[in-house]
Parts: structure tokens; sequence; C-alpha cells
């Protein structure tokens, strides 16, 4: 039987804070998606082509893995981990940072 293995996780003000503190805001949602509204300075690689893409992530710098729902970014941020980053998933993905009041950008931008 496998062991269940906890996977990083961290709420929308603690991800704000971290990232105001210099952690990496990594959208892993498709490119309508994040065109449509995105975390400011976040860094956008699509789920689908971050293992082709993964020279671009930040060495030796927290990364915040952000999706909508928070069910990609929690895989992403799974297997980040089990290659050596220090990766935490945004709990409740943008949504949850919509709701707790963060801002969005562009102005106006939603949450698709």
């Amino acid at each position: 039987m496998a062991l269940l293995r906890r996977i990083p996780e961290v709420d929308a003000r603690a991800a704000a804070d971290r990232l105001a503190s210099g952690s990496v805001a990594l959208d892993v949602r498709e490119l309508d998606e994040w065109e449509a509204g995105r975390i400011a300075g976040s860094r956008h690689i699509p789920m689908g082509v971050l293992v082709a893409r993964q020279d671009e992530l930040p060495a030796g710098m927290p990364i915040v893995v952000v999706c909508r729902s928070g069910q990609r970014s929690a895989a992403v941020t799974e297997a980040l981990v089990r290659a050596g980053y220090e990766a935490e998933n945004l709990a409740g993905g943008l949504h949850a940072w919509v709701a707790a009041g963060l801002p969005i950008e562009p102005p106006g931008g939603r949450v698709a």
C-alpha cells in the first residue's frame, strides 16, 4: 500500500505574504485562463508543458503554485517537491485568492 504524502499548501493570505517576501507565483493554468486574470508578476507555464519548460523555474527560490481551484496546482506542487523544489500549493487556487480580497491583474480581470 502506498503512503499518502501531504502536499505543502498555503492559504491565500499566507501566499500573499510569501510573494511579498520573494517567493515566485507559478500559474499553471491555460493561456486563456491566465489572460483573463492572474496574480501580478506571476510566471505562466501551463501544466501540460511544465516538464519541457522546467528550466524556466527559478532555482533556489520558493514557489507558490497557482491554478483556478487548487487541483492542477496540487499535482504540480507534488511533482516539484519530488524534483527538489521548495513549492507550495495555493489552497483553493485563484478563487480563494480573489475571495480573500487580494488583487488580480489586469484591471477588471476575472477567474476563468
